[in-house]
């Protein structure tokens, strides 16, 4: 995948696992099977539903939709940001 394709999001509160907390994480860009079940304009208006349903998708380390609910809210706009920027075409992209 080109780098266009993921995105790394430094967490600002690390996920807490046994054994190791995950203090990043790498978001790829989805693709339309992986948007089932979604609405476009809630991932592009930021909607935490939306986002938290599409992240155990597209993460790595792979975030349960639990772990994605519990994320600090500053984490999670970073992520939805992120997502909403990949489902953006070039010609919109700054």
């Amino acid at each position: 995948m080109s780098k266009q394709s993921t995105a790394e999001v430094e967490l600002d509160s690390p996920i807490k696992r046994e054994g190791d907390d995950v203090t990043a994480i790498t978001l790829r860009k989805p693709m339309a099977g992986e948007l089932r079940g979604l609405s476009l304009a809630d991932l592009l208006n930021l909607e935490v539903d939306a986002i938290t349903r599409v992240l155990p998708r597209i993460s790595t380390p792979v975030l349960s939709e639990q772990e994605a609910r519990n994320m600090d809210p500053a984490d999670l706009v970073a992520c939805g940001g992120e997502i909403s920027s990949f489902l953006l075409p070039k010609r919109l992209k700054g």
